[in-house]
């Protein structure tokens, strides 16, 4: 088992070999002239452009930080900031003509850099590295999304269900029809740089018990923890909520999530709803400490 400590360590380490490798320590990123923080804004603008609130969601950067950083390349005559024509409540970051050939020149030595980096690899050894950086780009994004209690009418919440729903129709075998959904319930999101990753949340049942209602994961963070992240988040919002129990349901195509319930405490009960699409029904007890949403 590897400690808190030792993957600590290691990770501190990577971060310090990597910085150095690539360059983010230099003043001027790759040559450009630019540091790495302005030279990963005009990536993130790109020629396609993107909203102030989508830059600042998909960086995680304050809002006033964002504003210096844009404020700079604009100054620097890369960047444009205007309104948005479909909604002027919002502000759009677009690049100049200037912009687009730094971007370009960026892109050029990213790639070039990066090259340098894995051309005197064998075969094997960036076939290792790939996996690896995979894996650790997977979990590293897994262990800081982020997470927020959203109402089912949330424009983020609904895009999440519609997923949901869409994966249970591709999956089910006579197919899935969610009727008219259920907007009921307290729900929690999480997101990674401003997109839904994994979504669910608790609907009221009794006083003693709650539900497990829409628990979704995307398909490429599977494999990272978050569905076992995401069911224990939600025992601990159905432990604010006052209730003492979680019951879900189940359609037997999806076993990998059956497996995770029984690796989470699970117990397979009788039925317990009218769902046409449940095959299996479980619950669970909450724990005092859990209860008390520690």
């Amino acid at each position: 088992m590897v400690s808190s400590e030792l993957a600590t360590d290691t990770l501190r380490r990577f971060n310090r070999t990597y910085t150095q490798r690539i360059g983010a320590l230099d003043e001027s990123f790759l040559g450009t002239g630019r540091p790495l923080a302005l030279s990963r804004l005009i990536f993130e603008i790109g020629p396609a452009g993107a909203t102030v609130r989508d830059l600042r969601a998909r960086l995680d950067l304050d809002s006033g930080y964002l504003t210096r950083m844009l404020g700079r390349l604009g100054d620097a005559g890369l960047v444009e900031v205007v309104p948005d024509p479909a909604d002027r409540r919002r502000r759009v970051a677009t690049l100049t003509a200037a912009g687009r050939e730094a971007w370009r020149d960026l892109e050029a030595r990213s790639e070039d850099r990066a090259r340098a980096l894995v051309d005197p690899l064998t075969e094997r050894q960036r076939a290792r590295l790939t996996d690896a950086l995979a894996t650790a780009d997977l979990l590293v994004r897994a262990a800081t999304v982020h997470l927020r209690e959203v109402p089912p009418t949330d424009p983020a919440a609904l895009d999440a269900a519609g997923r949901y729903f869409a994966e249970l129709d591709r999956r089910f075998p006579r197919g899935f029809d969610p009727g008219t959904p259920d907007h009921t319930g307290t729900f929690l999101l999480a997101t990674s740089d401003g997109a839904p990753v994994a979504y669910g949340g608790v609907q009221h049942l009794s006083a003693e018990t709650g539900e497990v209602k829409r628990m979704w994961v995307d398909p490429g963070w599977r494999g990272a923890g978050l569905g076992s992240r995401m069911l224990r988040e939600l025992e601990g919002l159905a432990a604010r909520l006052g209730h003492r129990r979680v019951v879900l349901d189940t359609n037997r195509t999806l076993g990998e999530a059956i497996a995770m319930y029984g690796r989470a405490g699970y117990t397979e009960i009788e039925r317990y709803n009218d769902n046409p699409y449940a095959e299996a029904w479980f619950e669970k007890t909450l724990t005092p400490r859990r209860a008390a949403g520690a």
